[in-house]
């Protein structure tokens, strides 16, 4: 708290001859040991301007920081009046009794070195939130309840300092402590606000920057020290505490960008999604391996996304995490970007430099369940606050953290909030929802008798999938543009279809069961694929019924499952023909694409937290052949139509030749919203390069081959077509016109008409 420092401070006044009202009165000695013993529900009816029984008014104030003080009155009854010490912990009073109204004043204080300082005294302001606010909260919809609740710097009633209000209905008392007070749980006791379980205090004085938490003190036991939850930054891990920051004042310069985005269709435009690690992707070797900061990664990660061609980047969680190696998974700082890459400002650029740069941004969302850290959210008030208070229903086995209780309209307030948070904040252009699956089911990786049904019996979470439906329906309204993406892993029907048709609302969803799929496939030696050819072919079967994202994820390497290239079997010239072909039918298969950083060039390891990615292989031709195609087909995948506009109908796929196991080889037609704009696409999956392969297409004429994943650009055997061949008047496939090919080993080939 700034200090004004004087040489001395003023002479003493005449003290009070009459025995201070707090030494008088049973009542206010009650309250005073109530306060000094932190369990003060409302300070205010103790400190602060107060009137007095016979006339006149009274200041009292609790000072252990002071040795003497005075009320400096603004316009009141005297010009500066010394309080007496009426408690040696450092409570002070002085009273007025010729003051006929309540008057402004500030506090002077001088410590025992006799240097002194004016501050506010925060038990004078009225209260920080309304009645209305509280409704909201209290009713779960308060969809912009970060503006209320939290650390907010600022003025109040022309007082500058910073607002602190959270929620925590159960405590007995709370306190903000932090290093302006020497973490003094006396000093700044909050308001509690009757039954709506909010305290909020304002102190005077502060700025941006203070560490912070809140001191709950509970109906039993001693007190416990939280995280802000709504706190807008938190220092560096290993240490805990929030830190006041301000989101305001950031100049942003993508207003050309959120305004397309507004218009755009993001079922029928190009999607091609980055997934980045930001504390692995590249670091700085020459510093010891120092992170990049938000605003170096924005420019390489710009720079490198723009060369290879993707549409977005997509973040693992950036929200406050203790553990690096939960990958962010486990937030306890939902609404703060973490400190070990820069600021809230930072991060803000470093999204704003992305879309300048045409790129857009999503992020990985946690909504399903948080960690057991004693300084986050787990028992916040002493009870099970954000979690169910049942273990059957409120831990998760697998992760050992915390499941969200959806049915409180509080903690989903917390989380709906979070969500409108980051998208108008930070102008993200999307949300990945971590473990949907999670929340859908209440047996969810629970054995019989270990989980609770709902109160039809049945296994359905029911209170999650209202808050999944109302979370896709507020931010489709709020956020024109922007996408919510579902990881979820099973069966469940509808979820990138309109809550209004039954659905959960989402834009798109994970094909968890393509990518498990393809890549075991991929995983055998092609001399048995044969006998597994419908691992490529089911996922047709299914491909419309949801908004498909095929995930290359980071899941899968990790823990033992191996890098995708060393996934593939073969020598190593068949595991780089492989990992090529793999990415070819990604592409050329209906659905947005993801890949996992480090895999478009073909990394040899699995995927480190630790460590930056090994950009060191591209030095190596193999390497850069493998990056090269991927950056192609994001190329092909923006610029050809027929290979994003109709992802989602039947109408913009049909099989030319999906039974041909014998030969292991696919071939299959994609087409535009025009039907007359189309690509073939042919795939062979083994090491035999097949002379005179004849494929029925639409039409006559000459077809480009516009990517030949064996290129020798690529690293490949150069084994194909010349680059264009021409159709024939040969019946094939049920088509009056047939090309006559040749197919490269382990390659895939995407052909156009060369009409003009």
């Amino acid at each position: 708290m700034a200090k004004t420092q004087t040489p001395s401070a003023p002479p003493r006044s005449e003290p009070p001859r009459d025995k201070p009202a707090s030494q008088r009165d049973p009542a206010l000695l009650s309250q005073i040991e109530a306060l000094l013993q932190c369990r003060l529900h409302d300070p205010f009816t103790l400190l602060g301007l107060h009137p007095r029984p016979g006339g006149g008014w009274l200041v009292r104030a609790f000072l252990p920081q002071a040795e003497r003080a005075w009320v400096a009155s603004d316009g009141g009854p005297v010009p500066l009046a010394e309080m007496t010490r009426t408690h040696p912990e450092g409570l002070f009073e002085v009273e007025f009794p010729r003051a006929a109204a309540p008057f402004r004043y500030r506090l002077r204080l001088a410590n025992r070195e006799g240097h002194t300082w004016m501050e506010d005294d925060p038990y004078t302001l009225p209260p920080l939130l309304s009645d209305y606010d509280l409704h909201l909260l209290a009713e779960g919809r308060h969809e912009r309840s970060w503006e209320r609740l939290g650390a907010h710097p600022g003025e109040h009633q022309g007082v500058p300092g910073v607002g602190f209000a959270l929620w925590a209905p159960n405590a007995r008392a709370v306190s903000v402590v932090g290093d302006f007070n020497q973490w003094d749980g006396r000093r700044h006791p909050m308001r509690g606000r009757g039954g709506s379980g909010i305290w909020e205090l304002f102190v005077p004085g502060l700025e941006e920057g203070p560490l912070y938490k809140y001191e709950i003190h509970l109906r039993k036991g001693p007190p416990i020290l939280k995280a802000d939850p709504y706190a807008f930054a938190a220092e560096l891990r290993p240490r805990t505490a929030s830190r006041v920051a301000r989101l305001d004042g950031y100049p942003w310069h993508d207003q050309d960008w959120i305004a397309a985005r507004a218009q755009r269709d993001p079922l029928r435009s190009p999607l091609s999604i980055y997934e980045v690690h930001l504390g692995s992707w590249m670091r700085v070797p020459e510093e010891g391996h120092r992170f990049l900061t938000y605003r170096e990664a924005a420019h390489r990660l710009a720079d490198y996304c723009a060369e290879m061609g993707y549409t977005h980047v997509q973040l693992l969680p950036v929200a406050e995490h203790p553990f690096d190696g939960s990958w962010g998974y486990q937030v306890t700082g939902y609404y703060a970007p973490t400190s070990r890459f820069g600021s809230p400002h930072d991060f803000m650029g470093f999204v704003d430099h992305l879309h300048q740069r045409g790129i857009g941004v999503i992020l990985d969302w946690v909504a399903a369940h948080f960690p057991n850290d004693a300084h986050g959210l787990a028992r916040f008030d002493g009870t099970a606050l954000y979690e169910h208070a049942d273990p059957r229903k409120g831990l998760h086995p697998d992760w050992d953290t915390l499941i969200f209780n959806y049915g409180r309209n509080e903690v989903a307030n917390f989380l709906l909030a979070n969500a409108f948070y980051w998208l108008e904040r930070y102008h993200l252009d999307g949300l990945r929802v971590d473990a949907v699956a999670s929340m859908l089911y209440l047996d969810y990786s629970r054995q019989p008798g270990e989980w609770v049904p709902n109160r039809y019996g049945g296994r359905e979470n029911l209170e999650a999938i209202d808050f999944l439906r109302r979370f896709n329906e507020l931010v489709y309204r709020e956020f024109p543009g922007v996408m919510t993406i579902a990881e979820e892993s099973t069966a469940w029907p509808q979820v990138s279809r309109p809550t209004y048709a039954g659905g959960l609302g989402f834009g798109f969803k994970w094909n968890m069961g393509w990518m498990h799929d393809v890549l075991t496939y991929m995983g055998k030696d092609p001399v048995y694929r044969s006998h597994h050819h419908n691992l490529l072919t089911f996922g047709l079967l299914y491909a419309f019924h949801e908004n498909f994202v095929l995930p290359l994820s980071h899941d899968e390497v990790v823990h033992g499952k191996r890098a995708l290239l060393d996934k593939m079997p073969g020598d190593l010239w068949q595991k780089f023909a492989n990992l090529r072909l793999l990415f070819t039918f990604m592409h050329a298969h209906p659905g947005k694409k993801l890949q996992f950083m480090g895999g478009e060039f073909g990394q040899w390891r699995e995927w480190s937290h630790d460590e930056s990615l090994d950009w060191g292989l591209l030095d190596h031709d193999t390497h850069r052949g493998v990056q090269r195609l991927v950056a192609d087909l994001n190329r092909l995948h923006k610029n050809e139509r027929a290979l994003h506009e109709v992802d989602f109908e039947p109408a913009g796929f049909e099989w030319i030749d999906c039974n041909d196991n014998e030969s292991s080889v696919l071939s299959l037609v994609r087409r535009a919203l025009d039907p007359g704009d189309f690509l073939v696409c042919v795939l062979n999956f083994t090491p035999v390069v097949r002379q005179g392969y004849r494929v029925g297409v639409p039409e006559g004429g000459d077809y480009l081959e516009v990517l030949n994943s064996d290129a020798a650009l690529y690293g490949g055997t150069n084994v194909g077509n010349a680059g264009r061949v021409g159709a024939e008047a040969v019946p094939c496939h049920g088509r009056p016109w047939s090309l006559n090919l040749t197919l490269p080993p382990l390659g895939g080939l995407i052909l156009k008409p060369a009409r003009g």
